[in-house]
């Protein structure tokens, strides 16, 4: 892995000189580590995420190729980059059924592969992080009296392997027909001790003469266990804004399509170890109850004071009918009914409660006096909704 001096050299600095001047930017923090690299921007309350998105890809489209072995930036919205508690949807965790040859690390790439393409495509979700250790590594290990026994300089070594990939070669015409020229110069690593270095005495010093070539894991830097079993733990984060509770519904009906198909077929379990919609639920149940209970109460001290049927009746049907009149001007502005909504509504009962009773103290006072039903709501309903519609504001 790449030492920090040089994370910070060839991927921080330019990445920071182009993200710099952003609408609404207020600061920007830049960590770098062994092998990786994290900017954080924090922007102005108020700034459109929207289109501070579209700018970030936009710039970071527009830097210079990034070295060979260093991976495409990942960019997301979010604290911390997305991770943080409030943005994680759910975690899953795979492990080997009895008889399956290990270690699990080694289905990394088929288990990322399908979590990419069938779970990470669901609306509502973001991203997926996949954490099974560190990845396959290339390693070329120099022997250093080979080489100076041929005379081939180590880092000239190093530039030649560092830089073997096809080029194009431009176009051939022959006749009426157009060829495209391209130079393969790209190794597979079973294919890349063949890398010719140079020549001594009109034969070809190759890179398997003075080096070997492996492909293992690299330095493990982060450990994932279930019960006590090594597995790959699956972090899916979703996207700002999405519905919590339909995007985790489609989310496990595609992990339990995958538990009974492909990973059954190469040998895997996969179970759940993060399930937020059981707090929701629960915190949903809670203050809904405590809504009903709250209904119920009001109703039955208003008639302990009241002691009249009809009137008692009268202000009970008006909370549901605020309730179902809130709930539909939700649904049409496109809101959805959550933990603090319900809980607004909650705290909003007591207010209709109040409303209702005011009105019809004033509607009584006046049948008290003679009138009519009909003209006593009519007067005393007006006269006292001024008060009522400033006393929320």
């Amino acid at each position: 892995a790449a030492a920090p001096t040089e994370v910070e050299s060839e991927l921080i600095e330019p990445q920071e000189q182009a993200l710099r001047g952003l609408p609404g930017l207020q600061q920007i923090q830049s960590f770098a580590n062994p092998g990786a690299a994290f900017i954080n921007l924090e922007f102005a309350i108020g700034t459109d995420m929207g289109r501070t998105l579209i700018e970030v890809i936009s710039r970071m489209n527009q830097l210079p190729p990034l070295p060979r072995d260093a991976d495409a930036p990942r960019i997301s919205l979010g604290e911390n980059g997305g991770g943080g508690p409030n943005e994680t949807l759910s975690w899953f965790f795979v492990q080997l059924k009895p008889g399956t040859p290990g270690p699990v690390e080694n289905y990394r790439r088929e288990v990322e592969d399908l979590m990419r393409s069938r779970v990470e495509s669901i609306p509502g979700v973001g991203t997926i992080n996949v954490n099974a250790g560190a990845p396959d590594e290339l390693r070329i290990e120099f022997d250093p009296y080979r080489a100076a026994e041929l005379g081939v300089p180590i880092p000239a070594i190093a530039a030649i392997a560092g830089s073997a990939d096809d080029v194009s070669g431009g176009f051939a015409e022959l006749g009426r027909r157009k060829y495209t020229l391209r130079f393969a110069g790209r190794y597979r690593p079973a294919d890349l001790g063949e890398l010719v270095l140079d020549w001594r005495d009109g034969r070809p010093v190759r890179l398997a003469d003075v080096a070997t070539i492996s492909v293992e894991r690299g330095d493990r830097n982060s450990l994932s266990v279930q019960n006590n079993n090594p597995a790959i733990g699956i972090q899916i984060l979703k996207e700002s804004g999405a519905d919590v509770l339909a995007t985790l519904k489609a989310v496990k009906a595609e992990i339990g399509a995958l538990r009974d198909g492909p990973l059954a077929e190469m040998g895997l379990a996969i179970e759940q170890s993060f399930d937020p919609s059981v707090f929701i639920n629960q915190a949903l149940g809670l203050v809904g109850g405590n809504l009903i209970a709250g209904v119920i109460l009001a109703i039955a001290v208003l008639w302990l004071f009241l002691r009249q049927f009809r009137s008692t009746l009268l202000v009970g049907i008006a909370i549901p009918v605020s309730v179902l009149a809130t709930v539909l001007v939700m649904m049409v502005t496109g809101h959805s009914l959550n933990v603090i909504s319900i809980a607004g509504i909650a705290f909003a009962v007591g207010m209709t409660l109040d409303a209702a009773t005011i009105v019809l103290e004033s509607i009584l006072s006046r049948r008290e006096r003679g009138l009519s039903p009909a003209q006593s709501a009519l007067e005393g309903a007006p006269a006292v909704w001024p008060a009522l519609f400033a006393s929320p504001l």
